[in-house]
């Protein structure tokens, strides 16, 4: 794991971290195209019981929303969060204690909510928090705008995949979401995600309700 985190970091030297590939030295504290530098800010940090059933379950999902995105879409939920900045910073310490403080609240899982941007951190969080005494799944809640070589990076860290397929036309995510090659990016990350952890499985007496 731990040269898993040093190789995301590295990426952040010349960001690469996705597919708009911005550039900029985010370790030196230069700002990327997701508005955010090395260090970074979450928005909430709560029990969600509104994802869907399997996700939430009955104890509710252990949601953590990242302030700032790689993408630019008009149309989203968390717009004062996502493109306005709303948020606190917060270290990688004082994450995981937040993340096992949702397990110690009965959370079916980490439920990270437009995590692409700080993958980085987000590894090396997780890493100090399974050492704390995480054991509850981690899910990435993403936008599926996604590095192949990034998923790759992360998938020890990651359990569950719950990514979006926003378009089927680059011209539409152009307009909308301010990106490039959207549909075909989309594609190889969704491949490289099935192929990490397959075809969502259940048991035969889940109950969700």
């Amino acid at each position: 794991m731990y040269e898993n985190i040093k190789k995301l970091y590295q990426l952040m030297q010349k960001c690469n971290l996705c597919p708009k590939k911005c550039g900029v030295n985010r370790l030196k504290g230069e700002i990327g195209a997701c508005k955010t530098a090395k260090e970074f800010k979450v928005a909430s940090i709560n029990l969600h019981y509104g994802e869907e059933p399997p996700i939430s379950g009955k104890s509710g999902s252990g949601t953590i929303f990242f302030t700032n995105c790689n993408l630019s879409c008009v149309f989203c939920q968390n717009y004062p969060i996502s493109q306005l900045g709303n948020g606190n910073f917060i270290t990688t310490e004082e994450l995981a204690n937040k993340m096992i403080a949702l397990q110690n609240k009965g959370a079916n899982n980490i439920n990270l909510v437009t995590p692409t941007h700080v993958y980085p951190m987000i590894a090396e969080t997780l890493f100090i928090a399974k050492q704390k005494g995480l054991k509850i799944p981690i899910l990435s809640n993403c936008g599926g705008y996604e590095q192949k070589e990034v998923l790759e990076l992360m998938e020890p860290f990651i359990d569950i995949y719950m990514p979006d397929m926003k378009y089927s036309s680059d011209e539409m995510a152009k307009k909308y979401s301010k990106i490039d090659n959207y549909v075909a990016n989309n594609r190889i990350a969704i491949k490289e995600m099935y192929r990490q952890k397959g075809t969502l499985k259940f048991n035969d007496n889940d109950s969700f309700a």
